[in-house]
């Protein structure tokens, strides 16, 4: 019987060999695992998009209850009570001092910013109107309110910023109304009053 004799160098060869397909194996399971993180980001991913921000400010820690009320051209009232209408979106109702604190491991938590925004997703042609309504008065003085408006497509662009005054509750200002051309441009803004909520729909009746 002939046996063969190994080697030091076939012995070093076969576990060379050994080594580089454990290597391969390694390299094949992180690329593998890399391009499935990949997938689930892509999929996970939401591309939020607007062409305009309404952002209304009220003084900090002020308990009133100020509401920010948009029509479109075609007439659609944004408010509180309609917080999604035709490409206009409410994404934050300010209650003022009502529901600014929570309770953490028995800790008290305090949001101390009043501020609402507004997103107009798309523009058509027309003019929008944005109004500013005192829904609820728990202090009898007037309250300055800062309206921002910012046309942000293709760059940001401030449209309008300026402060109203409401006296009470239900007064209702008118901030600022602006006229879209069919080219998505901005030809028009003025302070003209227009109210919006009519008093059968006014909610604190």
């Amino acid at each position: 019987m002939r046996h063969r004799i190994f080697h030091h160098s076939e012995s070093r060869d076969a576990w060379t060999d050994l080594l580089f397909n454990a290597l391969l194996g390694f390299a094949f399971m992180f690329i593998t695992a890399f391009a499935m993180i990949n997938e689930t980001n892509a999929t996970g991913k939401i591309e939020s998009k607007a062409e305009v921000l309404v952002t209304v400010r009220w003084a900090d820690d002020h308990p009133d209850d100020i509401d920010t009320l948009i029509e479109d051209p075609q007439g659609n009232l944004l408010w509180y009570r309609n917080r999604d209408t035709g490409l206009m979106h409410l994404d934050r109702d300010d209650r003022g001092g009502l529901a600014d604190r929570m309770s953490v491991d028995g800790r008290q938590i305090t949001a101390s910013i009043n501020q609402e925004t507004a997103t107009l997703r798309a523009l058509s042609p027309g003019e929008y109107v944005v109004n500013v309504f005192h829904f609820k008065a728990n202090t009898p003085s007037p309250v300055t309110v800062s309206v921002k408006v910012e046309k942000l497509n293709p760059r940001v662009e401030l449209l309008h910023y300026d402060t109203v005054t409401l006296t009470g509750l239900g007064d209702e200002k008118t901030a600022v109304r602006f006229t879209i051309d069919g080219d998505g441009e901005v030809v028009d803004t003025n302070t003209v009053s227009k109210p919006l909520l009519s008093t059968a729909t006014r909610p604190f009746q």
